[in-house]
C-alpha cells in the first residue's frame, strides 16, 4: 500500500493506478476505521481494479461546539487494517495540505444542505461537499463508495455530482450493524456502557415504524408518532429528528406511496448518533 501525504504524491499514485484504463475506486473516510468502512473497501475492490482510501478528519464539516478535537484518530491501526484488505493507495494529508491558506471557496448544494443533519448542524454539508469535491479532483476516481448510514450525505453528494458533472459513479453500500442492531459508527466509541444500551432506542424506533408500515399504516405522521412513543421509553436520549422523506430530495412525505427514507438522529449523552432505513411500498 502506497501512503501519500501530499496532493502531488496522491495524484501521481492515482495516475499510475488508472493506467491502462483500470477502474479506480475511492473510499473517503475520517479514519477510526470499523467494519462499516471495511465493507466499503471490499465493495470497491469487488467493482474496481484499484482502490484508494482517504483518511482526513475534515475540520470544515465540524461546528464550533462539535467534537473535532476529540474525534478518534487511530492512524497506525487504520493502516494495518487497510493493508490487510489489500488497499492500493492511502491518501492521508495534514490539514495544511488541504487548506494551506484557509478557505474562501466553497462547494454548496443549496436547499438539500439545510435538511435533516444539515438543519441540525449548520454548515456541515458545505464542509462535506467541499472536501469531497477536492478529493474527486485529486484522486479522479471512476467510482466512490459511501455508506447508506449517512443517507442525507448521500443525497447531497449525488446532487453535487449531477450538477457539477463529475465523472464519478456514487455507490451506496448497506449499513453495517453490531450484533444487537446498533449502526456502526466511529462515534460509538464515545458511549459508556449505559449510553451504549440506551442508544439501541434509535434502531427500535425505526423497527416500530417499519412494523406498523408492514401492518398497513401508510400515514407518515402516524408512523412518526409511533416511533416517538418508543423514544419516550428512553427519556435520557434526546431526539433530534425522526422524519420520513424522499431519499433524493429529502423533502417530507405525507403518505408512504413510493420509496421513502426513514431517518432518525438523537443525542445519547454528549454523542449524536444517526440511523435510517428505507420503506418500499
Amino acid at each position: 500500500m502506497k501512503i501519500c501525504s501530499t496532493i502531488a504524491e496522491a495524484r501521481a499514485a492515482c495516475l499510475d493506478a488508472r493506467a491502462g484504463r483500470r477502474r479506480l475506486g475511492l473510499v473517503p473516510t475520517m479514519g477510526a476505521l470499523h467494519e462499516g468502512h471495511l465493507s466499503l473497501v471490499r465493495a470497491a475492490e469487488a467493482q474496481c481494479d484499484a482502490v484508494a482510501v482517504s483518511i482526513f478528519v475534515n475540520p470544515t464539516q465540524f461546528g464550533p461546539a462539535e467534537d473535532l478535537s476529540k474525534y478518534p484518530r487511530q492512524f497506525e491501526r487504520d493502516c494495518r487494517l487497510l493493508e490487510k484488505e489489500g488497499v492500493d493507495i492511502l491518501f492521508a494529508p495534514p490539514v495544511e495540505e488541504i487548506y494551506p491558506d484557509g478557505l474562501v471557496t466553497w462547494v454548496l448544494v443549496e436547499s438539500l444542505s439545510e435538511k435533516l443533519d444539515g438543519r441540525s448542524r449548520p454548515g456541515h454539508f458545505r464542509g462535506v461537499t467541499t472536501i469531497v469535491a477536492k478529493l474527486f479532483h485529486i484522486i479522479e476516481p471512476e467510482a466512490a463508495f459511501f455508506g447508506q448510514k449517512d443517507a442525507a450525505q448521500l443525497a447531497v453528494i449525488r446532487r453535487m455530482v449531477r450538477d457539477l458533472n463529475f465523472p464519478v459513479e456514487i455507490v451506496a453500500c448497506p449499513i453495517v450493524r453490531e450484533p444487537d442492531g446498533l449502526a456502526m459508527s466511529s462515534r460509538n466509541a464515545y458511549l459508556n456502557r449505559e449510553e451504549r444500551s440506551r442508544a439501541l432506542v434509535l434502531q427500535r424506533s425505526l423497527q416500530k415504524a417499519r412494523q406498523q408500515f408492514h401492518d398497513g399504516e401508510k400515514s407518515a405522521a402516524k408512523l412518526i408518532s409511533a416511533a416517538k412513543e418508543v423514544f419516550a421509553s428512553e427519556p435520557q436520549v434526546v431526539l433530534d429528528y425522526f422524519e420520513m422523506v424522499d431519499p433524493d430530495t429529502l423533502d417530507p412525505v405525507e403518505r408512504i406511496s413510493r420509496r421513502t427514507l426513514v431517518a432518525v438522529a438523537a443525542h445519547v449523552g454528549s454523542t449524536r448518533l444517526i440511523d435510517n432505513l428505507v420503506l418500499n411500498p
